[in-house]
Formats: structure tokens, sequence, C-alpha cells
């Protein structure tokens, strides 16, 4: 990611897949804004956004900025909230997953940026317990790969 600098963004797509029933999800941007589904409450749910490259990291990886990328340069991840964290007033579920961006293939990353397209991240929406995904999302929960930029 030699190449990287402020000037390039890339666009990224969220879909959470199999979400529990009645349950609002919503990206956070920033410290408490949200940005609601694309497309509502159908399967999938679609989140699409931009992030901006800084220059790389010490250790090579890629520094993904802007007002949806959360935490340290190093521990960069994007919050998917959903019950009240996502505005939903009388839900029983308070919950926010983290989707860890290093663990985006940097082959992905470089796709995008020399071939076009945009990241796409599959996420599945329900925990075992029957609720939101939340916390750390599994890496292997996870399915990162280039997708057409289109609507």
């Amino acid at each position: 990611m030699s190449q990287a600098n402020s000037a390039q963004s890339v666009r990224i797509r969220i879909l959470v897949v199999d979400a529990p029933p009645g349950v609002r999800f919503a990206v956070q941007r920033g410290r408490s804004d949200l940005l609601e589904p694309l497309n509502g409450q159908h399967e999938p749910l679609r989140f699409e956004f931009s992030l901006r490259l800084g220059l790389p990291l010490s250790t090579g990886s890629v520094n993904f900025l802007g007002e949806f990328a959360q935490g340290s340069p190093s521990e960069r991840f994007v919050y998917i909230n959903s019950g009240t964290l996502a505005g939903q007033s009388g839900s029983p579920w308070t919950r926010r997953a983290k989707l860890k961006l290093a663990f985006i293939p940097p082959e992905v990353v470089e796709t995008v940026l020399h071939s076009g397209g945009m990241i796409e991240a599959r996420v599945h929406g329900t925990m075992g317990d029957g609720g939101p995904v939340c916390a750390s999302v599994n890496p292997n929960s996870v399915v990162w790969g280039v997708a057409p930029d289109v609507a």
C-alpha cells in the first residue's frame, strides 16, 4: 500500500444478513451520529460509506481514516449498532458490534484502488442467543470481498 495517500478513498458496503426480526441496525458515524441502512428493514441490511486512506502504518497496514473509522490507527474498526444504540427506543437490545478493518485482505484494498468497485463485508446479524451481533466480530464470521460500485 505504499502509494496510498490521503487523497485516496474507498467505498465500503456492509451487508448484515440474517438479522433478528424487528431489531433496528445502524452504522455509527463519529461519536454518536448514525447511518441508517439504505433499504430500510429489507434483507440484507445494506450500509454504504467512504473511508479515506492515510499514509500506511509503520507495519505497512492500510490506515483507514474518516468519520466511520473508530479506534486507534492500528486498531481501526467500524461500529454496527443495534437496538437502543441504533435509535430504537423500547428495544430490549442495546448492542454494538466491531468490524475490525485490519482484517480486510490487502489484495481486496489493492483491487478496489486499481480496478474500481467497492469493499464489501457480509456479516451474520444474529448471535447464538438470538440477539443482534455484538462485541468484536470474529474475523472468520465476516466475508470481505470486492463488489461492483452500483446503487
